[in-house]
């Protein structure tokens, strides 16, 4: 489990006013909860509990783009910032597509099994109603469907990669 997106769980839990909390997936299991005592605030996290599944091997760590150099303490330059000159190009094209956004917290799937084809493809033209993806959530599947009709421009996740609330997912060219 990547430490940042615990140490995330952990704090927002922790801010939180839910008593349990119990979060399962192929590779590990976590049950935190808090418990009223006689002192303090009221509320202590127990310890979070990973129990590893070893016949599921553990996702692949997601590539990550070497930082940009960094200033020293004698260079008082900023890093270098990428050019802006493209950004209003691509707001102005996005502008005009509609997102699709995930509803939920999951991991996105695209096709319905592992050895299927994809639900959609880009260049796919799809209806109101047609099924775009799946959001896997606490074991539960969740499809996400398209709620216009138009052409699938751009597919923003990568296959089984988790997905937060609000997080587009498709860009889609209106008809």
């Amino acid at each position: 489990m990547d430490l940042q997106l615990l140490r995330r769980l952990l704090k927002l839990f922790d801010n939180s006013s839910a008593a349990e909390l119990e979060l399962e997936t192929e590779s590990f299991k976590l049950r935190l909860s808090k418990h009223s005592s006689g002192g303090g605030n009221g509320n202590t996290v127990s310890a979070p509990v990973a129990i590893p599944y070893p016949a599921v091997p553990p996702t692949p760590p997601v590539p990550q783009q070497a930082p940009a150099a960094t200033p020293t303490a004698a260079s008082a330059e900023p890093a270098e910032q990428p050019p802006e000159v493209s950004e209003p190009a691509v707001k102005e094209e996005e502008e005009n597509l509609h997102v699709i956004t995930s509803p939920i917290v999951g991991t996105f799937y695209r096709a319905p099994a592992p050895d299927a084809e994809p639900f959609v493809k880009v260049g796919d033209h799809v209806n109101p109603g047609d099924t775009l993806c799946i959001v896997e959530a606490m074991k539960l599947m969740n499809e996400i469907e398209s709620d216009i009709a138009g052409t699938v421009v751009k597919i923003l996740v990568e296959n089984a990669q988790p997905v937060e609330y609000g997080q587009p997912l498709f860009f889609i060219k209106p008809d």
